[in-house]
């Protein structure tokens, strides 16, 4: 019988795991600090087992990796690294929904002697969007033409209906992650020049992005796009856009909270014991100044402005008890977006994905390629962000299972042999794309 680990049974981990053990025979152990969270998606099936791991005992996960064929990492990505070296003492292929990191990237070389695949970035984004992507360029090769632009934009978001906060934003996966985003520096190529964000100005660099049958949406850069240059064979592309997609006000609420100091992943030791008082020590405000006055003076915003009231909703100014004395100002603020930002029941998220993409042909007028994916959570079911995540990463398993990958090391789903099956089979299960072609 297979056999195949799934580290982490969080909040994307469902999907996958329930794919896996209705999948041809598989042995599933998932692995889990919390093993309550790893028996609830078991449940009593008779191929799942519940184990609890603490990432940190080396011996215990090295024992769990050495029983299986394919180990699936969803625990937070600066882990896969970790977990990438002792599937390589073992003999053992990895797949990840994470970007490639150094770490994991300085594995290749030794993957590749070992015949083993590490197949890293099978999620939503980076993902869906880089199987899409590639299926689009590499249709528009095959035409004769050239891809002289490329622009994608990415969100996972409350659906229309249940975007009832300030913020207008909910948690789909790790809320951490989610706001560590919000301190990467951008870079990107438009109509030939390179154009570099810092990160104090990402939230300050967006644009208004219209996606059809739901509305405009505020679009800001995510990460290095020059690099998928290379990545996706556009040497020759004048613009090479990446981006986030969120509802309109995100990104000056997020400024002002980077301008505040809240991002800020330094832990520390605080005399504070609420959230008020956790700002005025921070931000070195008297006792006898009015808290609120002051921080709105310091941001450059009105008492009564809407990002003051949604920091005033959300708890800063508020006589909250801190989670903990030793703790780094990202994660305090990560306590409150996570019991705040949070999906009652019943409630939808949403997951969108664009593409625009510009030919060029040697003997046609140029044509306009839209690629659009919207979907949408099940109530009182999966999320559409653990469907997004969790089904690619359950797919890749399969292909690896089945040795339909000839390619060997560390790998993301660009080339044929893995996007086309993956995307063929994610549209038999209801995710499916949107295509326009315009003649410009």
């Amino acid at each position: 019988m297979k056999k195949v680990c799934v580290l982490g049974a969080g909040l994307v981990s469902g999907p996958l795991i329930e794919y896996l053990l209705n999948y041809d025979e598989v042995q599933v152990k998932v692995a889990d600090i919390e093993i309550d969270k790893a028996r609830y998606w078991v449940k009593n099936h008779p191929r799942g087992e519940a184990i609890k791991l603490d990432l940190q005992d080396r011996s215990v996960l090295a024992k769990i990796i050495s029983e299986v064929e394919v180990v699936v990492s969803m625990v937070p990505y600066t882990y896969h690294g970790y977990v990438g070296e002792i599937c390589l003492e073992a003999g053992k292929h990895l797949v990840t929904a994470s970007y490639i990191s150094p770490e994991m990237k300085a594995l290749d070389p030794e993957a590749k002697s070992k015949g083993l695949i590490f197949l890293n970035e099978l999620g939503l984004d980076p993902g869906i969007d880089h199987m899409e992507a590639k299926r689009l360029i590499d249709e528009a090769k095959a035409s004769g033409g050239q891809v002289v632009s490329f622009i994608s934009y990415c969100g996972g978001l409350p659906a229309p209906e249940a975007n009832n906060n300030p913020f207008g934003y909910k948690f789909s996966w790790s809320p951490r992650g989610v706001l560590l985003a919000g301190r990467n520096e951008a870079r990107y190529l438009l109509d030939g020049q390179e154009i570099v964000v810092p990160s104090e100005e990402l939230f300050s660099h967006y644009k208004m992005i219209e996606i059809p049958g739901l509305g405009i949406f505020e679009g800001y850069p995510n990460r290095n796009s020059v690099a998928y240059l290379e990545i996706y064979g556009l040497k020759k592309a004048k613009t090479m856009l990446r981006g986030t997609l969120r509802y309109p006000g995100w990104c000056l609420k997020l400024k002002k909270i980077g301008e505040l100091g809240l991002l800020d992943i330094e832990e520390r030791e605080w005399r504070a014991k609420t959230y008020a008082e956790f700002m005025r020590e921070y931000l070195r405000i008297a006792e006898a100044d009015n808290l609120k006055e002051k921080i709105a003076a310091k941001i450059g915003l009105q008492l009564e402005s809407d990002v003051m009231q949604s920091f005033d909703w959300l708890g800063l100014f508020s006589q909250q008890p801190l989670p903990a004395r030793k703790i780094s100002p990202l994660d305090l603020l990560v306590a409150l977006m996570v019991e705040k930002l949070k999906y009652q029941e019943g409630e939808r998220d949403m997951s969108i994905l664009k593409h625009e993409i510009i030919v060029e042909y040697p003997e046609s007028q140029p044509e306009k390629i839209t690629s659009t994916l919207i979907d949408f959570g099940i109530p009182r079911g999966h999320t559409s962000m653990s469907r997004m995540v969790g089904l690619p990463a359950a797919l890749g398993v399969k292909l690896i299972l089945e040795n339909k990958i000839n390619l060997k090391g560390v790998l993301r789903p660009t080339v044929a042999e893995i996007y086309q099956p993956i995307l063929a089979e994610l549209q038999e299960l209801g995710i499916k794309f949107k295509e326009e072609k315009v003649i410009l």
